[in-house]
Order: structure tokens, then C-alpha cells, then sequence
């Protein structure tokens, strides 16, 4: 605004940092196309005048060659920047003396690209270099208050304007802790901006009902959504293909069973489907090849076994079981022909498989020893054989020898020759050779699972674009199983709102073709020492480390 001029009362002035940008492009508004709104920003920018320094505007430049989500970011970033003032005549001389500042007014914001004249800083106790980014930003800061007081004179400063100097009126916004920092021992007022993230979905709503409408549910098969609403009111709108956990508190709901008892059966549990308008009761759980322990676990043998689903997303802590039914899953699938066989796509960020020995597939084979443990585990517990070896041996010892005229493979007891360790590897990998491969996951780009499973593991340490190029492999007759645990995210810039695993439940939320299944703490099935932690990590507060 000129020079000397006060702004207008309920006008704030906001200096934009790099990073505001790359992470929330859409602070600055689209021009041509569709809009894309700002939806429940932690900071109201609708009106304020917003400055973008061209220090920002030269960092924006050297990331936009970048083939990632920064780079595609910046490049958005920089469009947007040159529709809303290319065309536009401006005074440098004013512009660099700051007499007089080019705003461009968008709806009911106005917006500045801000350069900083050479002799700025001469009049400050704050010199950065050319190279200090973070510190041209500051200065940028800096001049914008100057500018607002009306403090600056053809551009300098003097050391009785650093003594009026105050930015109440003027906050950088900036998510960079280290650039905070500086700027408040500047004199600068700072505050960070995001956006207000909606709950991430679940799949599934575990809720307390009235015994008659339990009663309703699992005597008539359905549960029609107007019953549903009707009864309870404040439920929000069911989703599509979403799982319902109802318990009721009247013992008689249960109809001679006790609670643990019933819940075993999984007959209140049901999803919601949309054709048929209602909550239907769960129709494919008993065909999985091994016994769900919990709700959670039957809601996902349910999702998979279905084939009306062509995609199925999993997250939860780590222990429930996650990766183990999608790879048991898998061998049974293709044992009874729906698939001709499973890829496995580990998701591990910056894989480093070309600088390891062997060839591919001694390449992958750390990266899919989640999946290999599974089939050993599920042939220990299912494998009749192996169950009678183990059973003989916890009895007899290893000292144990046959009975005369038996052979030890006859008797169910193992020979010193062998091991069942052994023995089990050995079926785990012909397994694996037979029904099941792995490719890195840039090796995937170009292909499509046609008549396969896929399993995408460790979906969290994805970030968006990397997610939508591997949710697009979906051959013909094929189905894709995503996993992974927001909690445990390991790749760098990505968080629990921004990461692969979260953008894929968002995009395909409230689809027919999609199930989407999420474990509580309290479904950890592993150890009880691995629940005790999963259920404390829940309860540590977020800042804590």
C-alpha cells in the first residue's frame, strides 16, 4: 500500500515462507479453471494483504526441475504467481525505495511479490548474505513492517526507525522451526499455517445400539438405513461398504449367548450396502482359511474374501495381522484359481535394491520377508503335518526315536537329519516359487496386475504421487490389497496427514469397488507384551518423543 498509509482496521498482513507454499500450493488462488478452495485453514487469509518475497520466489525456481511432489508443487506455485501479475506495470523505483507497493487484489485478497532494496539491511543490526535465504525472507519480513509503519525513507532505514520498530501488524507464516526462531529474535511475529485435517476414515463404526434393534439385525438379516437412523439420530450418514460393530448393554439382546461367545460368531457385525440401502451381515468371514480372532480381523477376512472388491486398504498397529491374512489370502486365492498368482510390491522408501548382490530375486528377498514369515507362521499353525511333528516333539524331546519297524516320518517325530525349521523354509519357498514374486517398487510403473494379487506393504512411506501411480497397476481381474500403519512412518517430508496410505483412504473413500479396514489398539494379536505398547503409544502425547 503507499507509503505512510495506515492499513485498515481487521486487515492483517502476512509474509508467506517457502514452505507455506510447497506444502499448501493452494494459499495461492487459481486464476484459470476450477477453483481450488482453502477449507478450514488455521489461519483466515480471505482478506489480508499476503506478501511473497522474491527470495521465495527464487528457492520456488530452483526446486521446480525436481521430479517429486516439492518440484511439481513449486511449478504450480510459480503459474499461479505469474497469471496474477503478468500483465501489470510496476514502478521499481517505488517498488524498491518501498514508497509505494503493487498490490493485485484476487476476490478479496491482495497479494505483492516483494523485492528488498540493497541498502536495506545497511541501517539493521541483521546483515545475511545473498546465499541466506532464510535470512532474505526475514529482511523481507522486516521491510514489509517498515513499509506498513511508514518508517522507511527511500528505501534504508535509520537506527531511530530500529528503535520504533514493531510487527504486530505484520506475520511471517512460516512451518520452518529454525527460520521461527531467527525471525523472532528479530522482532517478528510468526505463527505456522496448515489446514484443519478431517478425521481420517476407518471403515468401521463400533457403536453401542438398543437390544431390539441388535435383536432386529441378526434375526431378519438386514438393518434397513432408515431403521438405522431413525434409532440413532446423531450417528453421522453410513458410508458405502462401511463396517458396523454393533454392541448392545442388555444382556438379552444375545439370545442364551454370553457376550465373548457371540462376538466369536461375528453376527453383529455388518456392512453397509448401498444397492441394497442397508446394513447387511457379514456373508464370506467363514470361508477364510484361518479363524478371525476379533472383530477387526473378521472385517478383513470379510473385505478380502469378497469379490465384489477390488481394492482393500488396512492400516492399524503393528501385530494385528495385517500383512499375514492378505499373504494367507493370497496362497489360498490362487491355490482355488481366482489369480494366477501374487505380486508383492514392497513400499520400503529409498530402496537401495541395485547396489545388492544376486539377482532380482536375491535382491528382494529382505524386502519381502514380512510376507515369508507369514506363510511360515500360517504352516506351523494350519499344516497338519508340522502341527503332528512340533506336538511330537514337545512331548518326546529330541532323544525321542520311533517305535521298531516305523520310520520317523511315520511317527510324527523329527530326525536328527532334519528340522522342522528347516523343513517348514523349505515349503515356505517352494511356496513362494510357485505362486508368488516381487518387483521394486520402480519397477512397477508401466505394468497392470492383469488376473493377479497385488500386495502394496508399507503403504505409509509412500507419498501421493507415488500412491496414485501404484493404485493404477489394477489389471483385469485382479485386486489389490494396500497395508501399512500411519504411526510408523519413516520416509522423509511426509507426516501422518501427507503420506501414500492417507491420500489412498481419501480417493477412494465411498466407493462399491473398495473396502477400507481399520485395527484398534486392542486387536494386536501378536505377543501381549506388543499390545501393551500399541495401546500406550496411544495414549503417549504427540509432542512426546
Amino acid at each position: 500500500m503507499p507509503r505512510g498509509q495506515r492499513k485498515k482496521p481487521g486487515v492483517a498482513f502476512y509474509v508467506l515462507d517457502t514452505n507455506v507454499i510447497l506444502d499448501y500450493v493452494n494459499v495461492l488462488p487459481q486464476l484459470s479453471g476450477r477453483e481450488a478452495e482453502l477449507r478450514e485453514p488455521t489461519i483466515d487469509l480471505s482478506t489480508a494483504y499476503i506478501v511473497v518475497p522474491t527470495a521465495v520466489v527464487r528457492e520456488l525456481s530452483s526446486f521446480k526441475r525436481e521430479r517429486s511432489d516439492r518440484g511439481r508443487a513449486a511449478r504450480i506455485a510459480l503459474r499461479r504467481l505469474r497469471e496474477m501479475f503478468e500483465g501489470d506495470m510496476t514502478n521499481i523505483e517505488n517498488e524498491y525505495r518501498l514508497k509505494e507497493t503493487a498490490w493485485k487484489k484476487v476476490g478479496t485478497q491482495h497479494f505483492a511479490i516483494l523485492p528488498v532494496h540493497k541498502d536495506f539491511k545497511n541501517g539493521l543490526p541483521y546483515c545475511p548474505s545473498e546465499d541466506d535465504m532464510d535470512g532474505q525472507i526475514i529482511l523481507a519480513a522486516m521491510s514489509t513492517a517498515f513499509s506498513v509503519k511508514g518508517l522507511a525513507v527511500d528505501g534504508t532505514v535509520g537506527k531511530e526507525d530500529v528503535l520504533k520498530f514493531s510487527s504486530e501488524e505484520v506475520i511471517l507464516l512460516t512451518n520452518d522451526n529454525g527460520l521461527a526462531i531467527r525471525a523472532r529474535e528479530r522482532g517478528l511475529k510468526t505463527s505456522r499455517f496448515g489446514y484443519k485435517l478431517p478425521e481420517p476414515y476407518s471403515g468401521r463404526r463400533d457403536i453401542k445400539v438398543p437390544a431390539e434393534l441388535l435383536d432386529e439385525f441378526i434375526h431378519s438379516g438386514r438393518l434397513s438405513r432408515a431403521d438405522f437412523e431413525r434409532t440413532l439420530p446423531d450417528e453421522p450418514p453410513l458410508v458405502t461398504n462401511e463396517f458396523i460393530v454393533m454392541k448392545s448393554g442388555d444382556p438379552c439382546a444375545y439370545h442364551g449367548y454370553d457376550e465373548s461367545e457371540f462376538e466369536t460368531f461375528f453376527s453383529n457385525v455388518g456392512r453397509y450396502d448401498h444397492m441394497e440401502d442397508a446394513i447387511l451381515p457379514l456373508q464370506y468371514v467363514k470361508k477364510f482359511p484361518v479363524r478371525p480372532r476379533n472383530p477387526g480381523q473378521a472385517i478383513y477376512a470379510e473385505a478380502l474374501m469378497n469379490p465384489d472388491f477390488a481394492a482393500v486398504i488396512c492400516t492399524g498397529p503393528a501385530g494385528c495381522g495385517k500383512t499375514f491374512m492378505a499373504t494367507v489370502y493370497g496362497y489360498d486365492a490362487c491355490q482355488n484359481g481366482e489369480f494366477i498368482g501374487v505380486t508383492v510390491v514392497p513400499c520400503e522408501n529409498q530402496s537401495k535394491i541395485g547396489a545388492l548382490p544376486g539377482d532380482l530375486n536375491e535382491k528382494m528377498d529382505p524386502e519381502v520377508q514380512p510376507l515369508k514369515n507369514a506363510l511360515r507362521n500360517y504352516l506351523i499353525k494350519e499344516d497338519s503335518v508340522i502341527r503332528r511333528k512340533l506336538d511330537a516333539l514337545r512331548k518326546h524331546g529330541t532323544n525321542a526315536k520311533p517305535k521298531r519297524g516305523t520310520d520317523a516320518e511315520d511317527s510324527g517325530i523329527p530326525s536328527k537329519r532334519s528340522s522342522i525349521k528347516s523343513e517348514v523354509n523349505d515349503r515356505v519357498n517352494l511356496i513362494w516359487e510357485n505362486w508368488f514374486s516381487s518387483v521394486p517398487i520402480e519397477n512397477a510403473r508401466g505394468r497392470d496386475f492383469a488376473l493377479e494379487l497385488a500386495i502394496y506393504d508399507e503403504f505409509q512411506d509412500q507419498n501421493a504421487s507415488q500412491a496414485d501411480t501404484l493404485i493404477k497397476r489394477l489389471g483385469a481381474d485382479g485386486k489389490i490389497i494396500i497395508t501399512g500403519d500411519i504411526e510408523q512412518i519413516h520416509a522423509p517430508y511426509l507426516d501422518q496427514s501427507n503420506n501414500g496410505l492417507v491420500y489412498a483412504s481419501r480417493l477412494l473413500r465411498n466407493n462399491p469397488m473398495v473396502a477400507q479396514v481399520c485395527f484398534r489398539e486392542d486387536e494386536v494379536v501378536r505377543h501381549p507384551l506388543v499390545k501393551v505398547v500399541a495401546e500406550r503409544q496411544k495414549m503417549r502425547p504427540k509432542e512426546e518423543p
